[in-house]
């Protein structure tokens, strides 16, 4: 295999682990939603008539509303890596390309 189709596939493998790591991330970003609703739910069964804001502020510091919160930084931390990675794929590939181009235009010149 040569470097060109080398760098082709290293570009499918990063678009599908990217595909991968924006979908988790929307998912982690869908579900904190859910999450704070449930958690609303919670505290307001444990506190009876609990006002709306009061229920959002348990739901809030709940350890399993930062945890979700933290697998949301880190799921965007690397969908982010993972893009930037496509962005350096991608101008190898045109680094490559304006390479061919050149030399082509030398082959005609001659």
């Amino acid at each position: 295999m040569d470097q060109q189709e080398k760098t082709f596939e290293e570009l499918r493998q990063k678009t599908a682990q990217y595909a991968q790591a924006e979908a988790e991330r929307v998912y982690l970003a869908e579900f904190r939603k859910s999450k704070k609703a449930l958690l609303m739910k919670d505290a307001e069964r444990a506190k009876p008539g609990l006002s709306a804001a009061a229920q959002e502020r348990e739901a809030y510091a709940h350890p399993e509303y930062v945890e979700l919160l933290e697998g949301l930084r880190y799921a965007t931390e690397a969908a982010l890596k993972l893009r930037m990675g496509i962005k350096v794929t991608e101008m190898k590939v045109e680094t490559w390309r304006t390479k061919q181009a050149n030399a082509r235009a030398e082959m005609n010149m001659r």
